[in-house]
């Protein structure tokens, strides 16, 4: 207790110097750590300013340069976008033209089929597979084709129409993008420090940005802007084809028009001088009935001769017809045997009908030895048909160019 109640001991004066040079150099220390904190955080704000600074300088730049990139590509799609309507509408007027065409040839056909069925009215030796027939044959042949290829033509045509429009839809996709990223972009590069309600927006910026690359984004705009090239140009074949394709197809309806009308003629002649020498047939007519019996018996012949082919062929196909699978193949062989089945087979039917206007012909021999004036009345018949009918029908028929 006597120690705790003890004055405190006193330090000697070299221990006060002492103390006191501490409190001196700790306190120069720390005003020196101090100043030169105060240097470095000045240093840092003043990197850190100008480091902003160049930083938004440079985001800026950036920015008004991809601005001036999407205004490009905007003007490029923009150019296509146009073009893809003009080219839509154009191939719309050509799809009319087409449709047009294939409205004017339904007359022609019409008539066409209605002279072979007023010339199937023919009698006797006169119903004959002439040269009339044949054109009239080949003009209905002609006009169906060329309606057949026109029907194509404007599937064609659609088809085309619909690969346009969307093309023309991605584009406009594509220019729709790019007028909202360039506002985007506009309203960006006009921000300031001191623009009001700048809220940061979302902070996780990791992401962003990240789907497609500059140079993936300009590849697509370079695709699209290929796929409307490639279109257009296949457009324009299209309707250079067209137009060649209406031009030719009118061309040949109207040189198989007159060929027909020629075939007429030559007909209608034909027939008025048998009618002339129908009187001086009459001697010859035993002798030209041995010759048409040796004619019959020849086309006989030649059709019993002609079966035997027919059912080989026909033999073969129906044998190949098993083969399996990936082997039952539409090869040459198999188009060879369908020709000849085919030919063979229209060369008996020409045969038999040649066989049927042979035994006609032997049996208008007999009649005509009986009574001329019915032969006279079938030539009447036939011209009435030919020269009246027909001309009546086909006179008004008028081939445009389509």
């Amino acid at each position: 207790m006597s120690r705790l109640m003890r004055p405190p001991d006193k330090f000697l004066p070299s221990e006060w110097k002492h103390a006191n040079q501490m409190q001196f150099r700790s306190s120069e220390t720390e005003r020196s750590h101090s100043q030169r904190l105060t240097a470095e955080c000045q240093r840092l704000v003043e990197e850190s300013d100008r480091s902003t600074k160049h930083m938004q300088q440079d985001a800026l730049k950036k920015l008004e340069q991809r601005i001036q990139d999407i205004k490009f590509w905007r003007q490029e799609l923009n150019r296509k976008f146009e073009e893809m309507v003009q080219e839509i509408e154009t191939l719309v007027i050509f799809k009319s033209r087409v449709e047009r065409a294939l409205e004017s040839c339904s007359e022609p056909l019409q008539v066409t089929l209605q002279c072979l069925t007023e010339r199937q009215k023919r009698v006797a030796i006169d119903l004959v597979h002439d040269e009339v027939e044949e054109e009239l044959l080949k003009e209905k042949e002609v006009i169906e084709g060329v309606m057949v290829l026109l029907q194509r033509t404007l599937e064609q045509i659609n088809e085309q129409i619909r690969l346009l429009r969307s093309v023309k839809y991605y584009l406009e996709k594509d220019l729709q993008d790019k007028f909202q990223a360039e506002r985007i972009d506009d309203f960006c590069s006009l921000l300031t420090n001191a623009s009001p309600g700048l809220n940061g927006g979302n902070s996780n910026f990791s992401s962003l940005g990240s789907a497609v690359t500059p140079e993936e984004w300009e590849s697509l705009c370079n695709l699209n802007i290929s796929k409307a090239e490639k279109e257009k140009n296949n457009s324009l074949s299209l309707r250079a084809l067209v137009d060649s394709l209406l031009e030719q197809t009118a061309a040949d309806m109207h040189r198989q028009n007159k060929a027909t009308g020629r075939a007429f003629e030559l007909r209608i002649e034909e027939t008025k001088t048998a009618k002339a020498q129908l009187e001086n047939q009459l001697n010859e007519l035993l002798a030209e009935t041995a010759n048409q019996e040796k004619n019959l018996e020849s086309l006989r012949v030649a059709i019993a001769e002609k079966e035997a082919p027919l059912k080989v062929a026909q033999t073969r196909l129906s044998t190949r017809s098993q083969r399996p699978n990936v082997e039952l193949c539409h090869d040459p062989a198999q188009i060879r045997l369908l020709e000849e089945v085919k030919e063979l087979a229209s060369n008996i039917e020409r045969l038999t009908e040649a066989l049927e206007l042979s035994e006609m012909e032997l049996n208008a021999l007999a009649r005509r030895q009986l009574s001329l004036e019915e032969e006279i009345q079938v030539k009447t018949n036939s011209l009435y048909i030919d020269e009246v009918i027909c001309h009546q029908l086909r006179q008004p028929v008028v081939i445009h160019n389509f």
